[in-house]
């Protein structure tokens, strides 16, 4: 699977953004100013990429490469799309939010 590591050696400079953008919404602990927990922005990452490809129809057999690919590029789609959104938050770490305050 894809790492954002990868994506970001790969990626045009808006892809790089978004890496960067992803990672600063996973700051390490020291405040703010903090540099990205990288490990967690990591681990969040193949999260979404995981989440999609549960999300998508099964696909047939002997096509899982494909599927990855897909989910992949997908997750970097999102990180595109939530790259310029001074709002937003990481869903992983919502949701993983919501659970321990229930």
């Amino acid at each position: 699977m894809i790492t954002l590591y990868d994506v970001y050696e790969e990626g045009s400079d808006a892809v790089k953004d978004a890496v960067l953008e992803f990672g600063a919404r996973h700051p390490s602990i020291g405040g703010a100013d903090a540099e990205p927990d990288w490990k967690t922005a990591e681990k969040h990452f193949t999260q979404v990429i995981e989440t999609i490809m549960g999300a998508a129809s099964p696909p047939s057999p002997g096509s899982t490469d494909g599927a990855v690919r897909r989910a992949e590029n997908a997750a970097i789609g999102f990180l595109l799309a939530i790259a310029t959104r001074s709002d937003f938050r990481c869903p992983i770490c919502v949701k993983r939010r919501q659970r321990t305050s229930l």
